[in-house]
């Protein structure tokens, strides 16, 4: 199938493959793997960064065969990769069971959003990826390889891989049973609050979020409360009368329930119903991640930007993530508060002020969300990442005739002769502690 035309969601990123497969069958997927020299998985298209693309050939799973099979034993469920997470936790909550976590949008694929990192919000809610005990994926030469987080000690670098291993086929997650939430919208809280008192708003329900547009001087903390739960007594703000979007003047048909009215997890954990799509895709988005011993101090240089932010910033939202011990998360080894930005779409202005925010957490070690815009080289962004040249080496080991590399990798990993995407022979004997 050919590609002219095809873009991500927003439309802000045009493909440059020269042909999109779609295959129906497991067997198909490693057949063109094994015959294609280039081939890049894409997901649901939500990446604003090129992190998907590639000048050879795409391959989409979403019309492989739907599987969810359950394993209550274990508490565990197995999904095609293609499954977005709206579609996993319908059928998981009719089965009695949950997800601990969930993004903001439940319209992601399950594989696209662990290779990338992508999260939620939550004090004790690692990213989706944690959540990832079992993986199969499609290797160069088309064979089908089982990956397992008790059996593997390359399974720490096999999730959050950004597409650069093979084709992941299916996933098994952790589950749990299902559960009730509710959620309750805080707003005219002021930022001076909000910052001072961070581990108070954080800590006040199982999943937190703040909206903010930094020059307004306040935000809305957005508090999805899990029955049973310990909160922190924190109760600022006034509770908001009416449902609400993130975005003044946007319409809270979008959002989930809210008005702490209880209901499914999977209908509250997120912030947009799986039934809309929560905007026009008339943006653009880049977000970080800082440790939170330093988030007070790196929320505080972002807000002395307000001013500059103004013109160019739709929203920005902040969330807490616990750390992890996935190589290539952005909450790798650290407790971490992530500031996320979605700007309107005009990237000549929004270019200059996206410097200006990186150079202001640049002393707070700030990480990139790999499906994020950024304007940080390649070598500058793993420099944060303490596994960064053992994923290399795994990355040779298990890729190595180059055939998942692209632009976006070899601008990360590429490193005159020491990573070569022409290498003949796979690693004998990588070396990871």
């Amino acid at each position: 199938m050919q590609t002219q035309g095809l873009t991500n969601w927003a439309g802000s990123v045009v493909f440059g493959a020269a042909r999109i497969h779609q295959p129906d069958t497991i067997d198909e997927v490693r057949r063109l793997v094994a015959g294609i020299p280039r081939i890049r998985a894409l997901g649901s298209g939500h990446s604003f960064s090129l992190i998907a693309d590639t000048t050879h050939d795409l391959i989409r799973l979403d019309s492989l065969p739907t599987v969810l099979s359950l394993d209550e034993r274990n508490r565990t469920v197995t999904v095609s990769a293609g499954m977005r997470y709206a579609e996993v936790a319908a059928e998981l909550h009719r089965a009695g069971y949950a997800l601990s976590n969930m993004a903001s949008l439940p319209h992601i694929s399950v594989a696209g959003s662990c290779a990338t990192g992508t999260h939620g919000s939550g004090d004790t809610l690692r990213c989706l990826a944690a959540a990832v005990r079992g993986l199969q994926l499609v290797g160069p030469d088309g064979e089908l390889r089982e990956l397992r987080r008790d059996e593997d000690r390359i399974f720490g670098g096999c999730v959050v891989a950004l597409g650069a291993l093979g084709v992941v086929t299916a996933l098994t997650l952790d589950v749990e049973p299902a559960f009730e939430m509710s959620q309750q919208v805080h707003v005219g809280v002021p930022l001076d609050e909000i910052i001072g008192e961070l581990d108070a708003v954080f800590s006040s329900a199982y999943s937190v979020s703040v909206f903010t547009t930094w020059h307004s001087e306040e935000g809305s903390v957005w508090r999805k409360r899990r029955a049973g739960w310990a909160e922190s007594g924190w109760n600022g703000g006034r509770h908001a009368e009416r449902p609400m979007h993130p975005v003044d003047g946007v319409s809270p048909e979008f959002s989930t329930e809210q008005l702490d009215r209880p209901g499914p997890w999977h209908e509250r954990l997120p912030h947009f119903r799986p039934e809309f799509m929560p905007g026009s895709g008339d943006e653009l988005q880049s977000e970080f991640y800082v440790s939170r011993d330093h988030a007070s101090a790196a929320l505080s240089a972002v807000r002395g930007l307000a001013e500059q932010l103004a013109p160019v910033l739709q929203i920005a939202e902040i969330r807490t993530v616990r750390a992890d011990d996935l190589w290539l998360s952005p909450a790798y080894r650290r407790d971490s508060v992530t500031v996320h930005f979605t700007w309107v779409r005009n990237w000549p202005a929004v270019l200059p002020v996206l410097a200006e925010v990186e150079k202001a957490l640049r002393p707070f070690d700030a990480r990139p969300h790999w499906a994020k815009l950024t304007t940080l080289a390649g070598p500058d962004i793993v420099a944060g990442y303490p596994r960064a040249a053992d994923f290399a080496e795994l990355m040779r080991h298990l890729d190595f005739p180059g055939k998942f590399r692209n632009a976006f990798l070899d601008d990360l990993f590429l490193d005159g002769d020491k990573i070569s995407v022409a290498a003949s022979e796979p690693v004998e004997s990588p070396t990871f502690g």
